[in-house]
């Protein structure tokens, strides 16, 4: 297929977000073929993540350029254009794309567009066909929707941070920003539900979403234990609230991860670490009695794990079709073949030189993701868009 196209291919985005929860979204729709005009203050060098570093990309003589390792990970197959939407002239060009846009994209505090004539009650008068998505900390409504929203801030406020953590230790956060990509993808799936809509009745709305929201929603299983038994759930370090064993273990030379999820494939990892009677004591036998007596199993497996070698436990358990698996450090991730095999690593060619990202997960039979474009330095399609009689124009 041609490098232009894709899925999404002529649907056109107006991407006013940064930091990372919209700008994951337009990154995912920009994979999928859409074309997406990235807005950039020019007062501030652009979106805040541009700074966030080191590590930058560096051109052939070693200068810095702006494109740190933070803001490229969510910003590539899109076009960036400097504009100050304070002034009057930056409004009147961001209505002229709108004008354009199928789908327009901001992470404002709630109203702090209004003020520009940039909010979405104003802009639907003018294009009632809009999809307006707005990101915000804590939504449009309630008592907390001034506040600001990081994600951070969220993992704590919704709860996550709680569960997360070694069981005698403080709360701990996620290792990445979670709350942030989780949100840019609950965007994604609103964004193509509403663009949907629209197609079928010329029908424009508003998608209102927040990052404590999102956080909050994909609690998944704690949330509905809590809600189910009324018992807060504590934090386990990397134990399972439900099964039992599904946990890191030490071993000899390292650490495993075991997730035995049934009753049938705990009998065989018992015969495996020489422990077969295990299986057999009504302590342990079934999933539920596991749980009840986590403490008094664990003191059991755990010291037999650890006699042995991890490569001698995951092939060991491999053949035995328990699940099991490593603990990998990002160089070890990224130096398998399997990440080679399913191009989860991609190389592409930047204004300052040659970037290394993240490959898009997606893998389509018929329209699938393509990577048509690096991520830009702030600005660098501002007189290309802006003079052009349809900025969308590839």
């Amino acid at each position: 297929m041609a490098a232009s196209e894709g899925p999404l291919k002529g649907v056109k985005v107006l991407d006013l977000s940064r930091i990372l929860a919209g700008p994951t979204s337009t990154q995912l729709l920009g994979d999928l073929g859409a074309t997406v005009i990235k807005i950039e203050n020019p007062a501030t060098g652009g979106d805040d993540t541009r700074q966030w570093g080191p590590p930058y990309v560096e051109d052939a003589d070693g200068n810095r350029s702006d494109l740190s390792a933070y803001f490229m990970s969510s910003n590539r197959n899109k076009k960036s254009v400097a504009l100050d939407i304070a002034t009057p002239e930056g409004q009147a060009e961001i209505r002229r794309l709108a004008s354009h846009a199928d789908i327009l994209i901001e992470n404002f505090k709630p109203g702090g567009l209004a003020k520009y004539g940039l909010d979405y009650a104003t802009l639907s008068q003018e294009f009632p066909d809009l999809v307006y998505c707005s990101i915000s900390g804590y939504g449009q409504t309630g008592p907390n929707a001034s506040k600001p929203g990081y994600d951070l801030m969220a993992q704590g406020y919704g709860g996550i941070m709680s569960l997360t953590g070694d069981p005698q230790g403080a709360p701990m956060k996620v290792g990445v920003g979670i709350a942030d990509v989780m949100c840019g993808m609950y965007a994604t799936v609103g964004i193509l539900a509403a663009l949907r809509h629209r197609d079928l009745t010329g029908e424009g709305q508003q998608i209102d979403l927040a990052l404590v929201d999102a956080q909050i929603a994909w609690l998944i299983n704690e949330g509905v234990n809590y809600l189910t038994s009324g018992n807060v759930p504590q934090r386990r370090g990397n134990g399972h609230p439900n099964i039992v064993p599904y946990d890191v273990y030490e071993t000899s030379d390292g650490h495993v991860i075991l997730a035995v999820g049934n009753d049938s494939q705990f009998q065989r990892f018992c015969g495996f670490i020489g422990h077969p009677e295990l299986a057999e004591d009504a302590r342990f036998a079934t999933n539920p009695a596991r749980l009840e007596h986590r403490d008094a199993l664990n003191a059991i497996l755990r010291p037999a794990v650890q006699t042995l070698d991890t490569r001698a436990v995951i092939d060991g358990l491999e053949a035995l079709k328990v699940p099991v698996g490593p603990v990998q450090t990002l160089d070890q991730v990224f130096d398998t073949d399997q990440v080679a095999a399913r191009q989860m690593q991609i190389d592409l060619q930047a204004a300052p030189g040659p970037v290394q990202l993240i490959g898009n997960p997606l893998h389509l039979s018929r329209t699938p993701v393509t990577y048509r474009s690096a991520p830009p330095v702030c600005g660098a399609d501002t007189q290309a868009v802006l003079s052009a009689e349809n900025p969308f124009d590839d």
